[in-house]
């Protein structure tokens, strides 16, 4: 059987979206301090907080990549990615040095105002959504 434009597509940014998140939760595990950093004063246990998220997120690039698993963790991630949108408007507002590196509003504002195409990206990636190529009917 071949594949629709749609499904290549959606194999291509799951896998892609899979990287991503494994990389960012190794990240979490390796060097939490830059995490850390970012992490809004009033999260509680935010060293136990940047453990689990390293976790979940290396959780969730598995599990989008099992069949059985795809469409929960589309939705868990872009709930995730929704969750942890108050540590990237801190790191933007305070402009947190992150190891050294104060990074200005060309990362800032694209960081920001790329985070609701991440969450899509997940729904799309676990089969939650088809937009926008939904099927005409």
């Amino acid at each position: 059987m071949t594949k629709t434009r749609r499904e290549v597509v959606r194999d291509w940014l799951r896998f892609l979206l899979a990287v991503a998140f494994a990389l960012a939760g190794f990240a979490h595990l390796w060097s939490p301090a830059k995490f850390l950093a970012i992490t809004p004063a009033w999260v509680p246990m935010p060293a136990t907080v940047i453990m689990i998220t390293g976790v979940c997120e290396l959780a969730g690039a598995v599990a989008l990549l099992t069949t059985r698993l795809r469409w929960l963790a589309g939705v868990m991630l872009a709930l995730y990615a929704v969750c942890v949108y108050p540590a990237n408007i801190n790191h933007a507002l305070n402009a947190v040095a992150v190891g050294g590196t104060q990074l200005g509003w060309w990362y800032h504002g694209l960081r920001l105002a790329f985070q609701p195409v991440i969450v899509w990206w997940c729904l799309f990636a676990g089969g939650v959504t088809d937009w926008p190529w939904r099927r005409r009917g």
